[in-house]
């Protein structure tokens, strides 16, 4: 992260719903990045929704039927009733948005869309996506009811909020298959960007990925622009490095990143520095004990080695060996394709299991994969050069 301040995190959040206030009034045209969408999958939605829907990618591509998906900052709810016709009936989608007028838009929008596709699976939540535990609507509800004006008062919501986030959390614990998108984290400032990336990892099942698209720049925003409010909303100053984007994600604990699109052209350019669409997918993979189970893993290529998330080096063609926890990973999305999984001739009962050392690397003899089986002799088995057999 640039490490770069606005003036306030109050001045940023004014200039925000300020600019988005404005962009579901009418369109804005300076807060959207070209985005081609799957056209067939637009037409359930109002002209009003799609005319003032503001992306800098298209992350619901990646949505897969039955899954439960949640979109942070949903605004008009565009990529919400994309991926409401791709989950099918049996999934179910979240938009989270702390815009009234945004949340306004897009209520009103889904009650068409649902008439249309034959089912209802969208719900609108009002919420901070870096804090998906607190509802918004109940606040504003006990707020009305219990107004702050003394320093009492203020400890007194300080509790609720607390209160709402562990008893009614808006997005509860490993709830979500999916958590889309679309140029929304870069808005977040810079003190609640790394709970905004804990708030991805917590709602997130394990198994269970990210997909975000989001604007990102090549070098670090300095001082000044990252001090102007007008650049915040925009999508300008609020922006990660390239690669500080993708660290975020490993800091709170997601694994398996890879950028799936990036913008070869520029969206904008502001002081020499180059600012892009990316999008990025990552994951929440299990965690727990490394055990010895007598597992290894192959990677298939085709570079000579890599190195995972954890630091185990992979060589080409060699059989690595890793605990069960690894090798559950490494077996697993999304890594599968580019891994064999070795098990082992006689499975180990993880209650029996071993500690397995995690640290170096090191080659699993084949022996150990075949530990526990007996021996087979040539003349006590049937030969396969017998006639009609495979020699």
């Amino acid at each position: 992260m640039t490490g770069n301040q606005p003036t306030s995190p109050a001045d940023l959040d004014h200039a925000v719903r300020t600019r988005y206030s404005e962009g579901a009034a009418k369109q804005v045209a300076e807060l959207c990045c070209p985005v081609q969408y799957d056209a067939s999958l637009l037409q359930v939605i109002p002209e009003e929704v799609l005319a003032r829907d503001y992306g800098c990618g298209d992350p619901s591509r990646h949505v897969r039927p039955g899954e439960t998906v949640l979109d942070l900052g949903s605004g008009t709810g565009k990529i919400c009733f994309i991926a409401s016709q791709l989950v099918g009936a049996e999934g179910r989608v979240l938009g989270v948005d702390v815009n009234d007028d945004m949340l306004a838009l897009a209520r009103g929008a889904a009650p068409v869309v649902a008439e249309r596709i034959g089912y209802d699976n969208v719900t609108f939540l009002k919420g901070r996506i870096e804090d998906l535990a607190l509802d918004h609507a109940a606040l504003d509800e006990w707020l009305s009811e219990h107004p702050v004006s003394n320093a009492a008062e203020l400890a007194a919501l300080e509790q609720r909020c607390g209160r709402l986030r562990s008893e009614r959390p808006l997005v509860p614990d490993q709830s979500v298959d999916l958590v889309l998108s679309n140029c929304v984290l870069n808005l977040v400032h810079p003190e609640r960007k790394r709970a905004l990336f804990d708030e991805i990892f917590r709602v997130l099942r394990v198994g269970g990925r990210a997909v975000i698209s989001d604007i990102v720049c090549d070098e670090d925003v300095p001082a000044h622009l990252a001090a102007d409010p007008e650049l915040w909303s925009g999508c300008i100053s609020g922006a990660l490095r390239e690669d500080a984007f993708i660290d975020a994600f490993a800091r709170a604990g997601l694994e398996g990143m890879r950028i799936l699109e990036r913008s070869e052209t520029p969206w904008r350019v502001v002081e020499g520095i180059e600012f892009r669409s990316l999008t990025v997918e990552a994951f929440r993979v299990e965690s727990g004990a490394c055990l010895e189970q007598n597992q290894a893993v192959i990677y298939r290529g085709p570079w000579s080695s890599v190195s995972d998330d954890d630091g185990h080096t992979l060589r080409r063609g060699q059989r690595m060996a890793v605990c069960g926890r690894t090798f559950a990973k490494l077996t697993g999305a999304p890594y599968a394709g580019e891994i064999v999984g070795v098990e082992p001739a006689l499975a180990v009962d993880p209650a029996r299991a071993q500690p397995f050392a995690c640290t170096g690397d090191r080659v699993r003899p084949a022996s150990e994969t075949k530990a526990g089986v007996l021996p087979v002799s040539i003349n006590d088995a049937e030969s396969c050069c017998e006639p009609g057999t495979c020699c």
